[in-house]
């Protein structure tokens, strides 16, 4: 009888093996919404090219025809609206799969909205910007700065009174940056006003960019693009 229980044990243990191993991979994938679906699929599809330069981010990205903006066909969005740092670790593979020649990474507002601690958003960033250098070394990496917010608008609440994280945060991909020989781009004093709120004369709703907004960050960032 001992042995027969030891056997209903060792059978039960190797079912739920078997179903664990049969389980799509990247489960977690399924965490994430229809929109980033919908891109990364589109990304999987297209054509790599040589010496991309990639503008990886969430929809402050995603909202910027980056080629015509530089008017080079190198220039590519990898922008997802919505996204958080757990999505671009997820989209990671395809990313560097053409072995970009440049990466400029802004991500973590949508962390905080959706209620992650700073130290998480940092760690987050940090571990996307040591897989790229992993799977491909010769990329440049610019971590630019999470821009300003202003809570003067309401539409998105829950991401425009986020300034002091903000600004924590920013602190903290600088340290880590100067400390790891990564270019940092601070792109938030830019953008502020000397009340520490996203300049109005760049958005229309207190957190994402219009057309004039996007041409500062085109200047700030032009003299690494060439």
């Amino acid at each position: 009888m001992r042995y027969q229980k030891q056997s209903i044990i060792l059978a039960a243990a190797l079912m739920v093996f078997v179903s664990l191993s049969c389980q799509e991979p990247y489960e977690e994938e399924n965490i994430f919404y229809p929109y980033w679906h919908q891109r990364v699929s589109l990304f999987k599809m297209l054509p790599n090219s040589e010496n991309e330069i990639i503008f990886l981010g969430d929809s402050i990205t995603d909202g910027c025809n980056w080629g015509e903006m530089f008017q080079d066909k190198r220039v590519i969005n990898r922008g997802i609206s919505g996204d958080l740092t757990s999505g671009v670790l997820h989209r990671l593979d395809e990313v560097v799969e053409s072995k970009p020649l440049k990466i400029f990474l802004m991500i973590g507002i949508n962390d905080l909205a959706d209620g992650k601690i700073e130290r998480e958003v940092v760690y987050n960033i940090e571990q996307i910007v040591k897989i790229i250098h992993k799977k491909t070394p010769d990329t440049e990496i610019y971590l630019q700065s999470l821009l300003p917010v202003n809570k003067d608008y309401t539409i998105f609440e829950n991401h425009v009174n986020k300034t002091e994280q903000i600004i924590r945060i920013n602190r903290a991909l600088k340290n880590f940056s100067n400390a790891n020989d990564i270019t940092y781009v601070d792109l938030y004093s830019l953008f502020v006003t000397k009340d520490q709120k996203l300049n109005p004369d760049y958005t229309n709703d207190g957190l994402h960019l219009t057309g004039a907004g996007y041409l500062v960050w085109k200047s700030a960032v032009e003299k690494y693009i060439n």
